[in-house]
């Protein structure tokens, strides 16, 4: 499997399978001198973490990350940082009685296609449980972040048919109430929907999907690589390099295609001495390159795959068969949720890579 590493200067590469003993990341190129510690790292892993809330799965990792490397007198030293997360809860056995079934809307038969062999306990290698690898790694990200006077955030957007109404200008808020509420969205109307909705699907059996939107503010204009190593290209290949991820767009994304040149052009104008523009349909950035005002971006994920409801598949073996989750089985009936946290931290990879990157560009 050749594809576990992400970034260019800033690189992460992943390891570990959902029931393994553990899970863990290596971070390369990371600057020395950042400020990091292991409960910081733990703090960033809990938002993720499953089990907190009626609303994900009940697995209870206690996701406790152990920096192994790179790390002397709590600030990191510019050597390989390597991070540790034991599995504690996997409960392989719930996977023995369809070990041999095509999972619909998993990555075992393609897995099985490509490898030829699969880890079928949790998913192994594909399974959202690897996602906690990047959360540990964006939570340095954030640190050099901070250190330029960048914030991020991200929250939820959508839910099944409920959208929520967010006013993204007013930064400090949106970053201030994202992690309140078990579903990570600052609009209160649309969360208490958001629940109810969740809460209908698993009476059900069923699963709903979401939109995520995400915020960068303070990145300098002149940030991003053209022609192939654009920003919002490495954000998409970022966000699309998620489990479950079914879309993504940048500023107004696919509304822009109903819009007129007229419309969508944001206008350039000075405030306080610096160029910024009137509108920011482009969503911060032009030609690839940051313009200085703030990223925005959405990222689509997709029903969960498990859910309670019968359905018709395929053996191994080519054969009919009807897929059923055994019973106890543990799965979110929304992953939506605890992506958030994730959402945040690739897109902080994406911009520290940009920024260091961007020392390259000129003398």
């Amino acid at each position: 499997m050749a594809s576990n590493t992400f970034g260019n200067i800033f690189k992460i590469t992943t390891w570990g399978e959902s029931h393994g003993k553990a899970i863990g990341v290596v971070i390369d190129g990371c600057p020395a001198g950042i400020e990091i510690s292991d409960s910081e790292i733990n703090s960033a892993l809990a938002l993720r973490a499953p089990g907190r809330n009626p609303y994900t799965s009940p697995r209870t990792e206690a996701d406790k990350a152990e920096i192994l490397s790179g790390v002397f007198e709590g600030k990191t030293t510019g050597a390989p940082i390597c991070i540790i997360i034991p599995n504690k809860d996997a409960d392989s056995s719930k996977y023995e009685p369809i070990k041999d079934l095509l999972r619909p809307g998993h990555a075992n038969y393609t897995y099985l296609e490509k490898y030829r062999i699969f880890d079928y306990r949790g998913g192994g290698r594909s399974s959202a449980r690897e996602t906690a690898c990047r959360v540990a790694a964006g939570a340095i990200a954030v640190k050099f972040l901070e250190h330029q006077g960048i914030k991020l955030t991200a929250y939820i957007k959508q839910i099944g048919n409920i959208e929520a109404n967010i006013n993204t200008t007013d930064f400090e808020i949106l970053r201030g109430s994202t992690y309140r509420s078990p579903v990570f969205c600052p609009d209160e109307s649309a969360t208490e929907k958001m629940t109810a909705l969740i809460e209908q699907a698993k009476i059900e059996g069923d699963s709903l999907g979401g939109i995520i939107e995400f915020i960068a503010q303070g990145v300098p204009a002149g940030i991003g690589d053209p022609v192939y190593e654009k920003l919002e290209a490495n954000l998409a290949h970022a966000m699309m390099s998620l489990p479950a991820t079914k879309g993504f767009e940048i500023g107004s994304g696919f509304r822009s295609a109903t819009m007129q040149g007229s419309e969508h052009n944001d206008l350039f104008t000075i405030n306080s001495g610096d160029v910024q523009t009137q509108t920011n349909y482009a969503g911060g950035t032009l030609g690839g390159i940051s313009t200085g005002m703030p990223i925005t971006g959405r990222v689509a994920f997709k029903p969960t795959s498990s859910i309670m409801k019968p359905q018709g598949t395929l053996t191994t073996s080519g054969e009919s068969a009807s897929f059923n989750l055994p019973a106890g089985s543990r799965h979110d009936p929304c992953v939506a949720i605890r992506a958030v946290p994730i959402v945040e931290a690739m897109t902080a990879l994406v911009l520290v890579d940009a920024i260091l990157l961007n020392r390259c560009a000129r003398l």
